[in-house]
């Protein structure tokens, strides 16, 4: 997530920036729906369809990593997998970097996809099955993607960030250790293209969207997207799945859910297996992603701000519970 300070709503700079694309003067009322959190994320129209502009301080994200997402993105939708498109600027740019009051920001737009979130409609076991179908169709397009320079990052590289952030919190001993665990145990896991590639690491409910129309799914935010096991994806899938749905067998949404994946591509047994290892990961980068973000501390902090430190430090006490302890 982004610095605090960054989550604030600011629609000026929201208009500064979507000045380099043509939108509807009067649906800038929209705004109202902006939300943040990786990134700033606000809603408006163009001759009535309605687009997301998605910005983010540039000392905050990498370009290549950018330009990684929306390459990935381009290369699905040319294989006909349904995830949102990106709408060139007026100069023809699918990215854009805006030098603005308050420092430089990339931005980028969106076509809304069609559909209702996941987490907004009743998750049936069949829509459990498709939510895993369309995972392991990703997953296997993912297996044949061969980018002329890998810009995204990978698991690796999201481990060396974390050691270097963890250096700025001196007491953050449990973090450190948790590192070499994590890391030490990663490098045991085989890794072939079967098995390892450039994932979404966040097919989450409400980054899927349902189209009863169609009886489709379409796919959202590749923000976090890094080269890691695929069953990585299945782990975060399943552990909001798990979290967020009232459904009282979780066993049988998880059968369903791996069914539907092996539909499209297949992951063994054995894989399956390293979910609980692949989740140490997981919380490691979570908490020290909050751990970063929240860091600075200001006077007379509004109560919604109050609010969200209150729930970020629960969230890492729950993160932090297997630090430092060997894996069994």
């Amino acid at each position: 997530m982004l610095k605090l300070k960054y989550l604030f709503d600011n629609r000026d700079l929201a208009e500064m920036i979507l000045e380099n694309w043509e939108y509807d003067l009067s649906s800038l009322k929209l705004f109202d729906y902006y939300r943040i959190s990786s990134n700033a994320i606000y809603p408006f129209q163009y001759n009535g369809k309605t687009r997301l502009l998605r910005f983010s301080p540039v000392d905050e994200k990498d370009k290549n990593n950018i330009m990684g997402e929306l390459e990935f993105i381009s290369y699905l939708k040319s294989r006909e997998y349904p995830v949102l498109c990106t709408v060139p600027s007026k100069d023809n740019k699918e990215l854009v970097e805006v030098k603005t009051p308050w420092g430089k920001y990339f931005g980028v737009v969106f076509d809304r996809v069609a559909g209702i979130q996941l987490g907004e409609i009743e998750y049936t076991q069949e829509i459990c099955r498709k939510h895993g179908e369309y995972l392991g169709k990703l997953h296997r397009l993912s297996s044949g993607y061969k980018p002329d320079k890998r810009l995204r990052w990978s698991y690796e590289d999201v481990l060396e960030w974390i050691e270097r952030e963890l250096e700025n919190f001196p007491n953050e001993a449990l973090a450190k250790q948790e590192v070499k665990i994590v890391r030490d145990y990663l490098s045991e896991i085989p890794k072939d293209s079967y098995n390892f590639g450039l994932i979404h690491y966040d097919f989450e409910l409400d980054n899927v969207f349902y189209d009863q129309s169609t009886d489709k799914l379409n796919v959202i935010d590749f923000d976090d997207a890094m080269y890691h096991w695929y069953a990585m994806d299945i782990e975060r899938a399943l552990d909001n799945i798990m979290s967020e749905t009232s459904c009282e067998n979780h066993s049988m949404l998880r059968e369903n859910f791996i069914i539907g994946y092996r539909q499209e591509f297949n992951v063994s047994d054995e894989m399956l297996l390293y979910m609980p290892m692949l989740r140490r990961f997981a919380n490691l980068y979570g908490y020290t992603r909050v751990l970063v973000s929240s860091k600075e501390v200001w006077d007379n902090e509004p109560k919604w701000m109050l609010d969200l430190r209150a729930r970020l430090k629960s969230i890492m006490k729950q993160d932090s519970i297997f630090f430092g302890k060997p894996i069994e």
